[in-house]
């Protein structure tokens, strides 16, 4: 089960408050804003500032 499009539309990034979208390999939750990515554990977003990795 993948994460709904209804989530994916209020989810944002609990750092910087900027929208959040899903990473190619469907495996995290990218801010474009901050380049933070935050995981996705078992269908469910871990959305964690200190479980986030920053990517260029």
């Amino acid at each position: 089960m993948a994460i709904s499009k209804e989530l994916l539309d209020i989810l944002v990034c609990p750092a910087c408050k900027e929208p959040v979208h899903l990473t190619p390999g469907g495996d995290g939750l990218k801010c474009e804003a901050c380049k933070r990515v935050y995981p996705i554990r078992d269908d469910i977003p871990v959305m964690l500032v200190d479980e986030a990795k920053i990517e260029d």
